[in-house]
């Protein structure tokens, strides 16, 4: 029954723990070229910037979510049935 083996058998199990994914992820990053590596350090630079500059609510929440409001009106769920 060779035909039933599935692909899972070249999967690398060792990329499972946090110290396998970690040194992929390092594995991965170092075969970028530097113009890649620049341009994506300089996007997370910038993200950083705009998440330093967005004011946090009172709890910690951000702008967006402490812009959410609920409905000041119950849900009846009998009008639905």
């Amino acid at each position: 029954m060779p035909e039933n083996e599935s692909e899972t058998t070249d999967f690398d199990w060792r990329l499972t723990s946090f110290e396998g994914a970690r040194r992929e992820q390092l594995r991965r990053w170092a075969q970028l070229p530097l113009e890649s590596i620049l341009l994506a350090i300089e996007e997370m630079q910038e993200i950083s910037q705009q998440l330093a500059l967005t004011p946090a609510g009172v709890h910690g929440e951000s702008a967006r979510a402490a812009n959410v409001k609920e409905p000041d009106t119950e849900y009846d769920k009998s009008d639905t049935l």
